[in-house]
Formats: C-alpha cells, structure tokens, sequence
C-alpha cells in the first residue's frame, strides 16, 4: 500500500540521518529508495530561487512526512541545497532549535507558554482520533470510557459494551505531541495512564491495534482514516459524538485537533526562510494532502 509503504521509506530516510550536523544516510537500498523518489517525483519542483547550502530540521514524526517531501522539491530546483530532516517528537524539535543543533523545529502542536520566546508558522491542521480494531463489538465510547480505560478503572472490553476480553491500552511515549493533546483533552496525566504497550510513530500505533483485536489506541485521523480505507483492521472513534473525518478537521467541527508548525528562533531569512515561506505557499499544498492533513491556504 503507498501510504505504509511511503510512511516506512520516510522513517527508513529521516532515521539514518545522523545528528543534525551531519549529511544523511539518503542512499536507501531496495524499495524503500525507490519508494520516496517516486513520491517526491510525483509533485511538482519548488521554486527555483537559486538557494545553496543546507537546511536542518528535527522534531514531530507526524510534520516531518511533509517537510521530507517539501526539501526534495526545493532540492529538485535548488541542486546546490540539501534538506535534512530528523524525528525524534516535537519535544525534541524544541529542544535541538534552543541548542543550535537545527534550523527549524517541527511540532504538531502550539507553543508552550515557556516557548512563547519562539516563532511559529502553522502549515496545516491534524486531528487525533481513539482507534479499536475493527472487529471490536464496541461501537462508541464517551469521554468518561476513554478515561476510564486509559487509567486502568475499565479493564474488560464488556463493561463498555464489547466482548468478554482484556483491554490492551496502547499509549504514546514522553515527548510525543499527539500524547500531549490526547492527555490535555481527557485533562488526564500521562503518569496516571496504565499503558500496556508504548509507541512512537502513528503508523506503530496502528499496526498495534490492527494486530491486537482488544487493542485501543490514538493516531492521526488522516493516517488512520487513510489506512482504514485501504483495508487496515482498525476503525476510528467519535470524538463527544463528532466523527473522527478529515472533513471535520477542516471545518473545525472535530474536538481533538491540533496546528502542524514549523519553529524558529528569530525572524526567518535567507535559506529558513524560502522553506518556511514555501511550506506556507499553496504550493505546498500537494505535500500536505498527500500525507492526509489539512492545509492551511486551499
């Protein structure tokens, strides 16, 4: 399926990168190789602005799909340029930006209030949405269920309606955007979770669920609506009785919702600031719906 495939061959792509300094590991044998030039290939070049150098980033896994895609289209019309791109969550995206290690943060959330130091640019929307395997006889679950699962007060798929089986609870790791808005939505904290298995990456999350028939869990809506579609054992979760969509992401109907931003730490300019203005840029738009997420300017 395109979507894993080009997910995996990103995370294949962004985790031989090395540390910010370094140039990246982006000779991918085989299929993965294969796959990212093909997705890149696919949208259109940048602008051709004559840049040169490097651009660093680091941070969200969920933003840096759409900046990896971003950089080889810049690269395509800037030969003399090289985008590097890393993961590692927003918190490490926060934390490389204030060291110097990058140019660019990536997170897919707002600003803390001990971050307001930092600048800012949303290039587009993400929605975050519970996920059960589709096979689960549970057809909805309120606000109070999803806290009750997450803290170990609901341990049996019955109590909410579903089969006589134990609840698996898949949760996200520290530093994860995704477990800050899932946590600050439910006003639950992360040390009061009773997590069974702990994930990174959305796609990980999703393979977790669609293994585990008493699985519950929480990704992106556009990764997980996309995967769904392509016959992936998961299905998505109403949110206080809004539909886990796209579409109600866009129209801002959906409750648990979140900016995809890039960072930086003063005023943009020169090399930072043809990527930010181009991640900002209708043009962008291609790489951000191909990742499933809502863009800004449509």
């Amino acid at each position: 399926m395109l979507r894993l495939s080009l997910f995996f061959a990103c995370v294949v792509l962004l985790s031989g990168c090395g540390s910010p300094g370094s140039t990246p590991a982006v000779a991918v044998d085989g299929i993965e190789k294969k796959t990212v030039v093909n997705a890149a290939a696919a949208n259109p070049p940048g602008p051709a602005l004559g840049l040169k150098g490097k651009i660093t980033l680091s941070g969200s896994s969920t933003v840096a799909p759409i900046c990896v895609d971003l950089g080889k289209r810049l690269e395509a019309s800037n030969p003399a340029l090289r985008v590097d791109s890393q993961t590692g969550g927003s918190g490490r995206g926060i934390g490389d930006l204030r060291s110097g290690a990058v140019d660019i943060g990536m997170i897919s959330r707002q600003l803390k209030d001990d971050e307001k130091d930092l600048m800012s640019f949303t290039i587009a929307r993400d929605g975050v949405c519970v996920i059960l395997h589709k096979d689960n006889r549970v057809k909805n679950l309120s606000d109070a269920q999803v806290v009750d699962i997450y803290t170990g007060k609901m341990t049996n798929w019955k109590d909410a309606g579903g089969g006589d089986a134990p609840i698996t609870v898949v949760n996200k790791a520290e530093g994860r955007s995704t477990l800050e808005l899932f946590t600050h939505y439910y006003k639950l904290k992360n040390s009061a979770i009773k997590a069974h298995v702990v994930i990174g990456e959305n796609e990980q999350a999703i393979k977790t669920v669609a293994g585990n028939p008493n699985a519950i869990g929480y990704v992106s809506i556009g990764t997980a609506e996309y995967d769904a579609r392509e016959g992936i054992a998961i299905k998505l979760m109403a949110c206080n009785g809004v539909p886990a969509t796209l579409e109600n992401v866009k129209n801002e109907k959906f409750p648990l919702a979140r900016p995809l931003n890039l960072v930086v730490k003063k005023e943009p300019e020169g090399n930072v600031k043809a990527f930010i203005d181009f991640a900002l840029s209708k043009e962008a738009n291609p790489s951000i719906k191909e990742q499933f997420f809502v863009p800004i300017k449509d």
